[in-house]
């Protein structure tokens, strides 16, 4: 075994059981089959009447499906593949390890099969819009050199497994990883970002150490680690590892340098971000070039540029900066009407993206906030309402929970915030529109998952958006 990992040849010998069957699933167990698998065996907890077609054609190809509560009882196969979304410690998968099956996923297996370099991505905010900006500045470079193809998946986009046979090793494979992909990840990239930790998806880890733990499997011991120097988590990360680049938009450059002396580093320079190599200054662009606001997206481009500065040519990083309109349902201009501005940052699923998103408008906005809830308490989000919207209209099973944490706050009567509850997600968005006033602006930044009323981020962003383009002058 290489890392611990098993031979693929070996692995598709032997029975195989495919456990939960979302997005990545489905394409793998069709890579298993066209790769020789001699047995595969499918399990999902939707009942057999809730499967789509495209699952149930996968018994034409001699695929069993095991479907309904009870899909996790008598697991027998001798491999594994666990869903991102499923612990691997569950006492179903511990009885089967016991029997002696080998637990894996697709992300793994990707990883022990992908000849390309492979850069990779996590944390707790900016992973995607990091993830897409080392995509843009790879595939600029590509389409002047025209000497590698660049791909990009991971937890965003397409699945990558299919493609994993016409990669080769002038390729680069650039990858979003979640926590939950990283939990029991035996392989680690040529270089990755940490963009920052904080906490979250606490109603799936069992700690917030458990969740640092995980985002730290993505920096092995010959993985280049790209870290925020302003971020508590990863700044201690940094000072225990020698093969680093750190980056921060909010430290001077003296702190950045006392506190990491001869390390490559990202800072701000007046307007000016700075890329320092450890032997000269290298001026990388103008932080008001950047096309999409907030001090978070200037370090989520120092991040980029710091994952992507051994096979690019910096002079690209401008062009993309003046071109790059950012990505869906991450602060996204939806249109103004009457005066009054739309942006759906659906993505912001935690207090601190919230936060984050508030930062970068230059007025204060009336948000939208509620959703599922993860785990995490509100007072943070309590005090960065307070000081910066100029009113807040609660939706979703988090909403009476927001408003404990508005109410217990000393300041929030003192604030001028104005807090309005609403009946459901449409009303949310109706009761927004009818309180804003020319100049305002209207942002949805839930700060909460979508599950209580969405499939994802994603259909919760385009009702939204749906919502807003429907309104009439």
């Amino acid at each position: 075994m290489k890392n611990g990992y098993m031979n693929f040849k070996e692995m598709l010998s032997l029975p195989i059981t495919v456990v939960g069957l979302g997005i990545s699933n489905i394409p793998l167990i069709k890579f298993l089959l066209s790769s020789g698998a001699s047995s595969v065996t499918a399990r999902d907890k939707q009942e057999r009447s809730n499967l789509s077609d495209e699952i149930l054609s996968l018994e034409k190809c001699g695929v069993k499906l095991i479907c309904g509560e009870e899909y996790l009882k008598n697991i027998d196969e001798k491999i594994i593949f666990r869903s991102p979304g499923i612990r691997p410690d569950i006492s179903e998968f511990a009885a089967a390890v016991k029997n002696g099956a080998f637990i894996t996923s697709e992300m793994e297996l990707f990883f022990s099969l992908c000849p390309a370099k492979i850069l990779a991505v996590t944390g707790s905010d900016g992973k995607t819009t990091t993830t897409t900006l080392t995509y843009e500045l790879l595939k600029r470079q590509s389409e002047i050199s025209g000497d590698f193809k660049v791909y990009v998946g991971g937890n965003i986009g397409t699945p990558l497994l299919p493609l994993v046979n016409e990669m080769t090793e002038k390729d680069f494979a650039v990858l979003e990883l979640s926590s939950f992909q990283l939990q029991d990840m035996r392989f680690s990239p040529e270089r990755a970002v940490i963009t920052n930790i904080t906490p979250n998806h606490l109603n799936w880890h069992k700690s917030y150490y458990e969740y640092i733990r995980a985002k730290k499997h993505i920096l092995g011991k010959s993985t280049h680690a790209v870290l925020n120097a302003n971020n508590e988590e990863c700044a201690q990360i940094a000072k225990g590892m020698t093969n680093k680049t750190v980056f921060s938009a909010k430290m001077t450059e003296e702190k950045m340098r006392a506190e990491f002396p001869n390390t490559a580093k990202l800072y701000k320079k007046g307007d000016y971000i700075i890329y320092w190599d450890k032997e000269k200054e290298v001026p990388v662009l103008r932080a008001s070039e950047i096309k999409i606001p907030g001090i978070h997206n200037e370090e989520n481009y120092m991040a980029a540029v710091a994952l992507t500065a051994p096979f690019i040519d910096m002079n690209i990083v401008k062009e993309v900066a003046r071109s790059f309109n950012g990505v869906e349902h991450r602060l996204e201009f939806v249109r103004e009407l009457n005066g009054v501005k739309y942006y759906n940052s659906s993505i912001d699923s935690s207090p601190t993206r919230t936060a984050a998103a508030l930062s970068a408008l230059k007025e204060k906005p009336v948000i939208i906030c509620g959703g599922a809830a993860k785990g995490i308490p509100f007072d943070s989000l309590a005090v960065t309402l307070c000081e910066k919207a100029k009113a807040v209209v609660l939706t979703g099973q988090t909403a009476c929970d927001i408003e404990k944490a508005l109410n217990s706050y000393a300041k929030f009567k003192e604030s001028g915030l104005t807090l309005i509850k609403s009946e459901g997600f449409e009303d949310a968005v109706l009761k927004a529109k009818a309180y804003a006033k020319e100049g305002d602006t209207v942002l949805l930044s839930p700060a909460c998952t979508s599950f209580d009323a969405f499939k994802n981020f994603e259909e919760r962003g385009k009702t939204f958006k749906n919502i807003v383009n429907g309104f009439k002058d």
